[in-house]
């Protein structure tokens, strides 16, 4: 499954995994706005509507560069532009396909997160 992340009148594409109940639930979210604010120099983050199912996801996981992921214990969507160890509760959702670099913009960031059919 392919989503658009469009920023600042660009498109990014990303490729989501498939089988997963998480991933189900995100896509039943879009289309999805949001305000992806920065998180430890690492991530840019936002809260979600409501939480998503995480049976039968792993337990955590590392971030990679590029890695679209949902944080179990806060609730929030959280995309990384730099990668990140291990962490419990993280699961992960799906790739950015390319344009990571346009998350690395400092400040808040407007999005509109969308199934591309």
């Amino acid at each position: 499954m392919k989503i658009a992340i469009d920023i600042q009148a660009q498109t990014l594409t990303a490729t989501l995994k498939p089988n997963s109940v998480a991933v189900n639930d995100f896509l039943a979210l879009l289309p999805l706005s949001l305000t992806l604010t920065d998180y430890a120099s690492t991530e840019k983050v936002a809260d979600l509507p409501k939480r998503l199912a995480t049976t039968g996801e792993p337990a955590g996981t590392s971030a990679q560069t590029g890695d679209i992921t949902y944080y179990a214990p806060w609730g929030n969507l959280a995309i990384f532009h730099k990668p990140f160890g291990h962490a419990n509760g993280l699961v992960k959702l799906g790739t950015l396909d390319s344009g990571v670099a346009l998350l690395r913009k400092t400040g808040a960031i407007d999005v509109t997160i969308r199934r591309i059919e």
